[in-house]
């Protein structure tokens, strides 16, 4: 008999926004005539930006003509948006990038769990707790992990916590770790990582031979100018980081399936015999294998984004989801709660009321307010007594929200 991959066996539950969904039917079939709001799951609801719309649609005019169909492109990504790519995300920030260390790809999500395919099984895994889900259940799927324990944390794994206490920004650890995912501006806590901190992380890996997992899918949304919207920002990032970026927040693709990965030259891992590997040629290698390529129509709207109307146009929809972000700390902090982020990221985490659990919080805020948000809990341990609220409704839903949760209390 065919035996399974027994590694997914020692995953706890389902994936949390699944979770969270079927919570959601379960209260509406029996309410119907609830009307309720997410602020749940990050999911945009601006429509995308006009300049995009029109670079798409001319693609789709490209695919319909004979001298102008394109079939299979490039695995790595089309030049037109490579290019622009290095050119407005990095350069205009002091970042240097050749065109081969730039991967495009249909999401960020899936880049960060395939990421893993470069790297051993014996390598120790670190992550943030709170933690987006994706970084930790991809390497329980891999066998990189034993089993759960009571506190649903896996054997293998160091966990780093992010409490207010250290403002949501994790320590190095003191334990020898050898792949480490970093998110800033942070889902789900929403903070950000000031350049010193950066300098810190990046010191430590290339002291300890480590290499960081940099997700850097929100940094559209840093308002502070003195956060780094990139790690290689930081010097010799490079020798030690992959970053990770997306269109899916920062211009409405979360519909459309565009992101891309940064494997820098220089960066390099062990083979068992000791020899340094560069792990470029090998994520290229993957990558040609593995995939075929994000649509054509999906890198043209992309390159959009980079243009003198595209840059305005998704200017002004990320406007509008932080200034729901401002309304909903506001909000909250009026009704007493203790809320963090919303400042440089979408994403605003709560404290939940003395003795109120994440999930019992959840169910709450659904029944009393008709309001959808995500369980701290579902993010890791340290989460449990929080609970994370998106920015990314419309902002005349954020108001009613904020309205219907201020006579629920």
């Amino acid at each position: 008999m065919t035996k399974i991959n027994e590694n997914f066996l020692k995953l706890q539950a389902g994936y949390l926004f699944p979770e969270v969904a079927r919570r959601v039917r379960a209260y509406q079939a029996k309410n119907p005539e609830a009307k309720i709001i997410s602020l749940g799951i990050g999911d945009v609801t601006q429509p995308l930006p006009p300049a995009i719309i029109e670079a798409m649609q001319k693609a789709v005019e490209d695919m319909a003509g004979a001298n102008t169909f394109r079939g299979y492109g490039p695995e790595q990504g089309y030049d037109f948006l490579i290019e622009a790519i290095i050119e407005n995300d990095f350069k205009s920030r002091g970042v240097d990038l050749d065109k081969s260390e730039v991967f495009i790809s249909d999401g960020a999500k899936c880049d960060t769990a395939n990421i893993q395919e470069m790297f051993g099984l014996d390598n120790i895994v670190a992550v943030t707790d709170p933690v987006y889900p994706v970084y930790v259940d991809s390497s329980v799927m891999a066998g990189r992990t034993g089993q759960a324990n009571e506190k649903g944390q896996y054997d293998k794994i160091v966990y780093m916590p992010c409490t207010a206490e250290n403002n949501f920004i994790p320590e190095p650890p003191t334990t020898p770790v050898d792949i480490i995912y970093l998110c800033f501006p942070n889902n789900p806590t929403g903070a950000a990582a000031a350049k010193e901190t950066l300098s810190e992380w990046v010191d430590f890996a290339r002291r300890t031979g480590a290499i960081i997992l940099f997700d850097a899918a929100y940094e559209a949304f840093i308002t502070n100018p003195d956060i780094p919207h990139s790690i290689y920002e930081i010097d010799g990032a490079k020798e030690v980081a992959i970053e990770f970026r997306s269109f899916s927040k920062t211009a409405g693709f979360t519909g459309v399936r565009c992101a891309f990965t940064v494997v820098p030259r220089q960066l390099t891992a062990a083979a068992s015999n000791g020899r340094a590997v560069e792990v470029n040629p090998l994520w290229n290698r993957r990558h040609s294998t593995k995939f075929n390529g994000a649509s054509y129509v999906s890198q043209a709207g992309a390159a959009a984004v980079y243009t003198p109307e595209g840059r305005k146009q998704t200017r002004q929809i990320i406007d509008i989801y932080m200034a729901n972000a401002a309304l909903i700390r506001k909000s909250l902090t009026k009704l007493g709660y203790k809320a963090y982020g919303g400042v440089n990221a979408p994403y605003i985490w709560v404290k939940t009321p003395a003795g109120v659990g994440s999930w019992d919080f959840f169910d709450q805020l659904l029944q009393k307010a008709n309001v959808v948000g995500t369980p701290g809990a579902g993010f890791g341990p340290a989460g449990e007594g929080y609970f994370r609220l998106t920015a990314f409704a419309t902002p005349a839903n954020v108001k009613e929200a904020m309205q219907r949760i201020a006579n629920s209390v």
